[in-house]
Parts: structure tokens; sequence; C-alpha cells
């Protein structure tokens, strides 16, 4: 894999910035003669932002077989597959070699900790590849993390590298559990939890194996633990496409079922059924930032913004801000902005009272 920069191209689009601890500038935008104020609205086409689908869970949790049937299907050509294995000899990178349109595997380590730098390296080469034609047109990148890898910091990866978020949006964190072992493991480890909680779609494997009893449980802890996000079965290793290529469904009522998780995580959901003025959003989240920034694990969520064209998904992780995409369509009939929080300590009340003060002052 070759290691080179990539070339950003603001001449087609442009990109709003929070400002996090390392004072950056959080809205101000730059407008382009061929875009809207959130870029173009995100295709397939050479030159978008390719759509990347994180597929995390356990050790053994069946994340190969799945992305393995997933990229035998029609839906899964021009994926190109991140590998990280933890160990020196590549399994996974083998099993899954031939079936994709460009592999790339990280190995021996893990990519919550040393290994961030060679998925930047893998990326921005894969990115290069595809604008001089050396690799196919790609549609998406799936990354398969190590079973042992918290995806906090996959997910700043994308937040903190400016090359990497003008070429790839993260669309999808989806976690996968067995039903063999999955309630136990999640019993003992704090990454198979964390890995549950930040998912934004959860597939439960094995139930041929476990049986209904075991698959039951589990269903119920994982629902427990996340409560939003959706849980589909994977029936033999294979799925539906459309849960590896659609973007995660929100929940539609104004509040969601609480789940106070260890070490004081919670999650909720702000609602808007009218548009949102962007500098009001914008100036309320870089006030949540500054203020408890490492409280907050994740917020995702889909905004219809005043003046706006489509959907504009939004994505922060502690301090840190995604660029924000406008979609070409709602994944949904409704037309309302969702946004989820996932927090550690932090009141839902004090969340709604910020963005109340800051919409009336604006």
């Amino acid at each position: 894999m070759r290691c080179e920069q990539l070339t950003a191209g603001h001449d087609d689009y442009w990109i709003a910035h929070f400002r996090g601890h390392d004072g950056r500038k959080m809205n101000q935008l730059f407008p382009s003669p061929t875009a809207g104020p959130f870029g173009r609205r995100q295709k397939r086409g050479r030159g978008a932002r390719i759509p990347v689908t994180i597929v995390t869970g356990f050790l053994g949790a069946g994340k190969t077989t799945l992305i393995r049937h997933f990229l035998a299907t029609p839906e899964g050509r021009g994926t190109a597959v991140v590998v990280n294995e933890f160990g020196a000899a590549g399994i996974d990178d083998a099993l899954l070699r031939d079936s994709a349109d460009a592999t790339a595997l990280i190995g021996n380590g893990c990519l919550c900790c040393v290994m961030r730098s060679d998925l930047q390296i893998t990326l921005r080469g894969l990115a290069a590849d595809r604008e001089r034609g050396v690799i196919p047109d790609l549609a998406r990148i799936v990354i398969e993390t190590s079973g042992l890898a918290d995806p906090s910091p996959i997910l700043q990866t994308f937040a903190t590298d400016r090359a990497l978020g003008d070429s790839f949006h993260v669309e999808a964190l989806i976690a996968v559990a067995d039903a063999a072992a999955g309630e136990a493991t999640l019993d003992w480890s704090a990454e198979a939890r964390k890995q549950i909680i930040l998912a934004d779609r959860l597939i439960v494997t094995k139930v041929d194996l476990a049986g209904e009893g075991k698959a039951a449980a589990l269903t119920a802890l994982l629902r427990t633990l996340n409560p939003r996000a959706a849980i589909i079965r994977a029936v033999n290793g294979a799925l539906d496409p459309q849960h590896m290529l659609q973007p995660p469904e929100i929940e539609h009522s104004e509040f969601v079922a609480e789940a106070e998780h260890s070490d004081g995580i919670a999650s909720f959901v702000l609602r808007e059924p009218h548009p949102l003025p962007w500098t009001a959003f914008a100036r309320a989240m870089e006030t949540l930032t500054a203020l408890r920034g490492p409280d907050l694990l994740r917020v995702k969520g889909f905004l219809n913004v005043e003046g706006g064209r489509g959907p504009v998904l939004v994505q922060f992780v502690q301090h840190l801000a995604h660029p924000p995409v406008e979609l070409e369509s709602w994944p949904d009939d409704s037309r309302d902005s969702r946004l989820v929080f996932i927090t550690r300590n932090l009141p839902e009340e004090n969340v709604r009272a910020l963005f109340a003060a800051v919409r009336s002052l604006a």
C-alpha cells in the first residue's frame, strides 16, 4: 500500500469545522459556486465522499463471515475492506482478499491504539489509488476491527484527519454479537459492552447453534445496553445487504427508553419537527463540546437544516466533529431532525436546556 497525501478538491464542496479543544473554528463556512452549504449531496460517483461502514464485535462473534456474505452479493461490489487483526498472521485478511475489490491488512495490533496511524495511511492510499484509477471506483469501505478494539478512537480518526474527512464519511457502526457466547462475554468484557453501546445497528449471529432461548436472552441484554439500535439476526452468517448499506435508523419517539449503563453511560434522543438554523445548532454543539467534550461518547443524527436540500448527517466523538454530509434523501418518511446522544454523567435535561437557550438567543 502506497503512502500518499490526498489533495482535497475544495472547488467541488466545502466543509463546516467545529472548534474543539485544539481551538479550530467551529462553524465558518466556505462557499463554493458548484455546491450548497454542505457540499454536493452524497452520492456514489467519483469525487463524492465514500461511505464507511465499521464492523465491530468481540473475538469470534462472526464479523468476517458476515462481511464475506456481503461481498458475495451484488450490493457488495465496489467494496474495499480494511482488516485489523490482533496477531501476526492475517487469517481474516486471507479469507476476505479474494472477495473484495481491494483489501488492506493492518496486522499485529489494535486500531484503538498505535494502529490508528496505519489506518490513516491505508485509507489515504486507497483514496489516492481510486482517484488515479489504480483500483476500481469504490462504492464503500468496510473496516473490520479487531475483536479487542474500542470503536471510539476509530471514529475520532475520521474527525481529526482533514484528508480523511474530505474523502470519507462514517455511515454506520455495526456491532456483532453471537448468541452462543455473547451474554457471558458482555458480562465480563468492558470492551464488548462499549462496542454494543456505541453501535448504530446490532447483529445477532449463531442463533442456529445456540438455540432460541440464548438468542432471546442476548437480545434482551442488547436492548438494555443500547435501546435505540435496530437488532437484526443473521441466518447462517447471511444478512440482508441493505443492513450493511443503509444509514442507521433513529427512533421516532420523543424520548428513547432510557438505559443507565455502567460508569454512568446513558443515551437519549433530541427531536425537532421544524427546520433548524445551522448557526444555532453549531453554537450549541460548540459550547457543549467545549464544556463536556470527554463525556460525549458519541453524538449522531440527521438534521433538517434551514435552506438545506437534504438531511444533513452530523457526528461527534467527544470534542471532535466529523464534517457534516448532506445526503440525497431521508432514511424514512419523517423530516424531523433527530440527534442521538450517548453520554457519560451528562443529564439529558441539561443538554435540552442548552439547545433551547441557544436557539432562543439565535
